[in-house]
C-alpha cells in the first residue's frame, strides 16, 4: 500500500513563522550593508525549532506534497518558489506588449554599408 505524506493543519502556520524568520534576517542584512560593513555576516536569531527540516510541501504533479527540505525566502523549494510577478517598470510592460503580438518582435534592421 503506499503511503501518502500529509500536510498538518500547523504547517501554513510554520511557512509564515519561516517567512518572518526571513524577513527579520534579511532587514538586519540590509542595515548591515547600509552602514558599509560587508564582513563579517551578522548574526542573526536562531531559526524557530519547529522550522528546522521544514519540507517544501507545495503539490507535486503526482499529487503528493513535496519533500524537499531546502526552502528559499518564500517557504517554497527552487521548484515550486511561485509564479512571476510580471514587468513592473513601463518599460517592461511595453517589451511584454511587444512581445504578446503575433509576429513577436520586430527584426532588427541589416546596417546599410
Amino acid at each position: 500500500m503506499l503511503r501518502v505524506c500529509a500536510m498538518s493543519d500547523a504547517t501554513p502556520d510554520k511557512h509564515r513563522r519561516w517567512r518572518e524568520y526571513h524577513a527579520l534576517c534579511g532587514a538586519i542584512r540590509r542595515r548591515w550593508h547600509e552602514r558599509g560593513y560587508q564582513q563579517p555576516l551578522p548574526r542573526c536569531p536562531p531559526c524557530p525549532a519547529d522550522s528546522i527540516g521544514l519540507a517544501c510541501g507545495a503539490k507535486t504533479r503526482a499529487g503528493t506534497p513535496c519533500k524537499i527540505t531546502t526552502l528559499y525566502f518564500g517557504g517554497r523549494c527552487k521548484w515550486h518558489g511561485g509564479m512571476s510577478t510580471g514587468p513592473k517598470t513601463e518599460a517592461g510592460k511595453e517589451q511584454s506588449r511587444i512581445n504578446g503580438r503575433k509576429g513577436g518582435r520586430p527584426k532588427k534592421q541589416e546596417p546599410e554599408s
